[in-house]
């Protein structure tokens, strides 16, 4: 199992940790938190309402999701600039695409705000889900090629 599909808990404060699995364990509350807000965003008005947070929790996610991607093994042996775009392209690709998703499934289903909740949550846990073995499948094949 390698560092980046270990399961989830604490890991020590080391400058390697912060960068490439605290901050992308964030964006990836953040994106969560994007979902909700973008599928239902009463919620947020509630708790915030002089502020929109989309911009944001999508700032944090972009983040987040970048420097997951720059730490991935199928990248390692590229120069730092191009890891960097690559990383940053996927990155947006990852959260506008999901928020285009968010935005035709909110048009698409009644106006309820526990289903749009619960729909934006289970949609990007499963846009997550496939994204992270993706990406897993890549570093898979990086590996093989090596050997």
């Amino acid at each position: 199992m390698t560092e980046a599909s270990s399961p989830l808990r604490l890991r020590p404060l080391t400058k390697e940790n912060i960068l490439f699995y605290y901050f992308p364990l964030k964006g990836m509350l953040s994106y969560a938190a994007l979902s909700v807000n973008v599928m239902n965003p009463s919620i947020a008005i509630k708790l915030l309402p002089k502020r929109d947070v989309t911009n944001f929790l999508l700032i944090h996610t972009i983040f987040g999701t970048t420097l997951y991607m720059y730490s991935r093994p199928h990248l390692k042996a590229l120069p730092s600039n191009k890891r960097f775009a690559y990383s940053i392209c996927g990155s947006v690709l990852f959260s506008f695409g999901s928020v285009l998703v968010w935005a035709v499934l909110r048009s698409a289903i009644p106006r309820n705000q526990g289903l749009s909740t619960a729909l934006g949550l289970s949609s990007g846990l499963l846009i997550a889900k496939l994204s992270y073995d993706y990406l897993e499948n890549n570093d898979s094949q990086a590996v093989v090629k090596k050997n």
